[in-house]
């Protein structure tokens, strides 16, 4: 989509969760990535070279990619003077929030100066269908969670990668803006208009042969009150043979919403399978997938354990313990 390395701006993140995107790409695209740029009080480390634009231009940076995420997806103001340099220097910005760079006229001005290109992640380039619900050939499995960034995207990620390990048939379908920077395409789900979501994830997984997976990248959580309305989309459009449902131990409360608790796996199950199965009667929750990033190994794996004893599918940390479990439950 544009042109690497990239360097990986924090901004003022004020935690890791926060500069997810940008660790998403370093995670699964590090060969792609020259650096890091964090301002002053920044609470995230990608924990790679921290670079500034001079330095970055002449480490090779072609693109800096706006790695935050905020709750509303917004440029501050306080990131334009940078972003301006960046631009002045030589390379391009791209970025995946809401706020889009090409309504930003100081950054439109700077781009067309200095012959740059501003990349919007976020806008549907496709006109969408309106969901059909008809059966498709092929198999997928959709990632659900019990909160926001809980490991969905590292999920079928990571299952997407073993499957081809393994020389089987899949593809990894891209629904948030941190997915589409790291595969190169998929859909914008949350800047669909909602009459046409359930059919993006239609067309974004269509008939394919009857050995091949699809592995769909979930979004937000049909418990939490902001963003519930995306998983829908998902659970109807992508039509899932198979769930994955992801949870995170050591969260209190759900994303941006600190009145609300999250729900068990348990509850998990029992709300998102019923409603696959209105478009497929056929699907099952073939396993859990734990981002246990928070516990020790001996606390890991007694979780892990207890989880696969209550609900008796396999659990795992497919971050920290691959994926090749979750991808034999699929059998």
């Amino acid at each position: 989509m544009f042109e690497a390395p990239y360097l990986l701006f924090l901004g003022d993140a004020p935690d890791a969760l926060a500069a997810k995107m940008a660790q998403g790409i370093y995670d699964w695209r590090p060969e792609a990535v020259a650096g890091q740029y964090r301002m002053e009080g920044c609470g995230a480390d990608l924990k790679i070279k921290d670079l500034s634009i001079k330095e970055a231009v002449a480490a090779g940076a072609k693109t800096l990619v706006v790695g935050v995420v905020n709750r509303g997806g917004i440029i501050s103001d306080s990131w334009m003077s940078i972003l301006v340099e960046a631009l002045e220097a030589g390379m391009d910005v791209a970025s995946g929030l809401h706020t889009l760079l090409r309504d930003q006229p100081e950054l439109v001005a700077a781009a067309e100066a200095n012959g740059r290109t501003l990349h919007d992640v976020r806008i549907p380039t496709v006109k969408y269908p309106i969901a059909t619900g008809k059966k498709r050939t092929g198999k997928r499995c959709l990632a659900v969670g019990t909160d926001c960034s809980v490991g969905k995207m590292y999920t079928t990620l990571a299952m997407d990668r073993e499957m081809k390990k393994r020389g089987l048939k899949s593809t990894f379908r891209a629904t948030g803006q941190t997915g589409i920077l790291i595969e190169g395409n998929g859909v914008p789900l949350d800047a669909v208009i909602a009459d046409f979501m359930a059919g993006s994830i239609e067309y974004l997984t269509p008939s394919n042969d009857a050995d091949h997976w699809d592995f769909i990248e979930g979004q937000g959580s049909l418990f939490h009150a902001s963003y519930s309305g995306v998983t829908m989309a998902l659970v109807h459009g992508g039509q899932p043979d198979a769930l994955v449902l992801c949870h995170e131990p050591t969260r209190k409360t759900m994303r941006g919403l600190p009145d609300y608790t999250l729900p068990s796996l348990e509850q998990l199950r029992d709300l998102a399978l019923p409603i696959a199965r209105v478009v497929n009667p056929d699907c099952k929750v073939v396993a859990c997938s734990i981002n246990t990033q928070h516990l020790s190994e001996d606390e890991a794996l007694a979780y892990l354990a207890e989880v696969e004893a209550k609900l008796g599918v396999p659990a795992v940390d497919p971050f920290r313990q691959g994926a090749g479990r979750l991808v034999e439950a699929l059998d």
